[in-house]
């Protein structure tokens, strides 16, 4: 699948101007989100992120996540659909190094979103999240090559696309439910903004730190 028909070039377009991480790390923010909760509106979104403590997103993005995300819950939803979901990740015209990286940055952020739906782990979920961490956790310089080449990216890619498959099938939520906006109004103050008024802002489950930890410094 080509970068305009995987989607890759409009969503490149869309967050252009919005640098906080990658989109392929934000694709999977939403599609771990997308498991387990019903797709928000816009303001429901733009308090996510705020909540995450991610710069606006640019007009452009907001609705391009929006409709991704109700796209993305229609097709998890039904068997038969979902076998044909797919990772945001560069084509293979691209160098093997920016789509492993890209994969990385996809299961991080998919690590992120599915972990603030609060839900739980049957076993077999949790050794699947076991491994996407694994993933999340490749570590590669520029100029080194991917132990195992195209064939071994091949078959982490395929193991990837698979976990939101296999969670999608849970009773889902509204994300205004989940613990991180949980009884806060779209108006209300955000963490960083209590935090900047000496007030003890609310516990955020741990996993967050998996994407704070892949931000450009």
């Amino acid at each position: 699948m080509n970068d305009n028909i995987s989607g890759w070039n409009t969503w490149l377009t869309a967050f252009d101007d919005w640098t906080d991480v990658s989109i392929s790390e934000v694709h999977g923010l939403m599609t771990g989100l997308m498991t387990a909760c019903d797709a928000p509106d816009e303001p429901v979104w733009a308090k996510v992120f705020e909540e995450l403590s991610f710069a606006p997103l640019p007009d452009e993005a907001l609705t391009l996540l929006t409709e991704e995300a109700e796209d993305t819950v229609f097709q998890l939803k039904d068997k038969d659909d979902a076998y044909s979901y797919t990772p945001l990740v560069p084509d293979d015209e691209h160098d093997l190094y920016e789509r492993v990286i890209a994969l990385k940055q996809w299961a991080n952020g998919f690590m992120t979103g599915f972990g603030i739906t609060d839900c739980g782990l049957s076993s077999d979920e949790n050794e699947m999240l076991s491994d996407l961490a694994k993933i999340g956790g490749i570590r590669l310089e520029d100029d080194e090559d991917f132990e195992g080449g195209e064939e071994s990216y091949l078959h982490i890619y395929e193991f990837a696309r698979m976990v939101p498959v296999s969670f999608a099938t849970r009773k889902r939520k509204a994300v205004k439910d989940i613990a991180l906006i949980a009884g806060l109004a779209i108006d209300a103050k955000t963490t960083k903004e209590l935090q900047a008024e000496g007030k003890l802002p609310k516990p955020m489950p741990p996993v967050l730190d998996v994407m704070n930890q892949n931000r450009p410094s």
